[in-house]
């Protein structure tokens, strides 16, 4: 199926640069995150650490490690819309093959997916 006739070459050029913009953002955002935390280890690496401190740094962590997932999964989603921009089906279902709304596209730029192929693919993790 087509993308919806309503996605013009000029909407299509924006979302590309909101994408390239996007995907600097996440992945800046990530990395800024381990450098902090390279730097703090750098810091008080060698202070003696108490049980309640690696408890905290434990449950850090596995907040980091989740928020790393999801990340992770929209860097894959950025990287597939921008594969789809090249391909010329930007718009469109990689799964049902339905037209993605442009209001879901201008709200999220990285949809690859309608808002149904989203809700399965969540309740499949």
């Amino acid at each position: 199926m087509a993308a919806e006739p309503t996605l013009t070459p000029e909407f299509i050029a924006q979302q590309r640069k909101r994408l390239e913009a996007l995907r600097r953002q996440v992945l800046g955002g990530e990395l800024d995150v381990n450098a902090r935390k390279r730097a703090f280890t750098e810091e008080h690496g060698d202070e003696a650490e108490e049980f309640e401190d690696e408890a905290q740094s434990l449950a850090q962590e596995e907040v980091r490690q989740a928020q790393h997932d999801v990340d992770d999964q929209r860097v894959a989603d950025i990287q597939r819309a921008l594969e789809k921009i090249d391909e010329g089906t930007y718009g469109v279902s990689d799964e049902s093959g339905d037209p993605i709304p442009k209001a879901r596209l201008e709200a999220r730029p990285e949809s690859v997916l309608t808002v149904q192929g989203e809700e399965a693919r969540e309740r499949q993790r």
